[in-house]
C-alpha cells in the first residue's frame, strides 16, 4: 500500500492537568487539518485517548506521557497507564510488555523534564526513537541537540506539536508510510518526512492557565 499518513505523535486532551482541549474539538481540528493519525499522549493517564478512540477509532492512537525518575517517556500504542515515578528501565520494562512503541519527549528541555545526557545514554539501546522537535521548545537549540543526538547514535526521529491547546494541533507532523500497530511503526519511522513549525511562546500561557483553572474548578478533567 502507497498509502502515506499524517502523523502527529503528542498532543493532551483536558484530562491531562495542564490541557482544556475537549475530545471532541480536538478530533475536529485535527481532522479540519489533515491529520490521519492521532496520538494521544495524556501525562502519566490514558484515559483521554481511550474516550477519543471510542469516538474516532481510525484517528486515534492510545498513548501516554510517562514521568519517570529521570525524565519522560512517549509512548505509543499503549494498552495498559504506566504511572509516574518508575525508574526509566521500569516504565520502558512494562512498555515493552504492552509491545509499545517507545519514543523519549524533548529531551533536551530540562525546564519540562528533559534528560541528563547520561541517563539518556542509558535507555537509548532499549527505545525506539526520540522526538528530535517539539513544537513547544522555547530554545530552539533543544530540538537541535535532540536531532544532532539522534544522528550520532543511529536513533530514529519522532516529532510533536505537544498540543496543549487546540491552535497548536499539527504543528509538527510526521508523514510516514500506511502502518497499522506499532511493528509496523518501528518498520517505517525512519522514513519519515518532518513538517514542522515552532509554536509561539504564549502558548505555554495556555497550559498554565489550564493548570490553574484545574486547581480551582475540582473534578474538572479528571478521570
Amino acid at each position: 500500500m502507497s498509502q502515506f499518513l499524517k502523523v502527529e505523535f503528542h498532543c493532551h486532551t483536558i484530562y491531562s492537568p495542564d490541557s482544556l482541549n475537549f475530545v471532541p474539538d480536538l478530533l475536529k481540528r485535527s481532522r479540519e487539518k489533515g491529520i490521519d493519525r492521532l496520538i494521544i499522549t495524556e501525562h502519566n493517564s490514558i484515559y483521554g485517548a481511550q474516550l477519543a478512540r471510542e469516538l474516532d477509532p481510525e484517528l486515534v492512537i492510545i498513548g501516554e506521557e510517562i514521568l519517570t525518575q529521570k525524565g519522560e517517556l512517549l509512548a505509543s500504542f499503549v494498552k495498559e497507564k504506566i504511572p509516574a515515578g518508575l525508574t526509566p528501565m521500569e516504565a520502558i520494562e512494562r512498555l515493552k510488555n504492552q509491545g509499545a512503541f517507545i519514543s523519549v519527549s524533548h529531551p533536551f528541555d530540562l525546564r519540562r523534564h528533559g534528560w541528563q545526557t547520561p541517563d539518556l545514554l542509558e535507555i537509548i539501546p532499549f527505545v525506539d526513537a526520540i522526538e528530535v522537535f517539539n513544537a513547544r521548545c522555547i530554545n530552539p537549540e533543544h530540538n537541535r541537540l535532540a536531532q544532532s543526538f539522534a544522528e550520532d547514535h543511529n536513533l530514529a526521529g519522532t516529532v510533536g506539536s505537544d498540543a496543549h491547546i487546540l491552535f497548536e494541533v499539527g504543528q509538527a507532523t510526521l508523514s510516514l508510510p500506511y502502518f497499522e500497530g506499532a511493528d509496523d511503526l518501528r518498520t517505517v519511522i525512519r522514513q519519515g518526512k518532518q513538517i514542522t513549525h515552532l509554536s509561539p511562546a504564549w502558548v505555554h500561557l495556555g497550559s498554565g492557565l489550564a493548570h490553574l483553572y484545574k486547581i480551582f474548578v475540582p473534578g474538572y478533567g479528571n478521570e
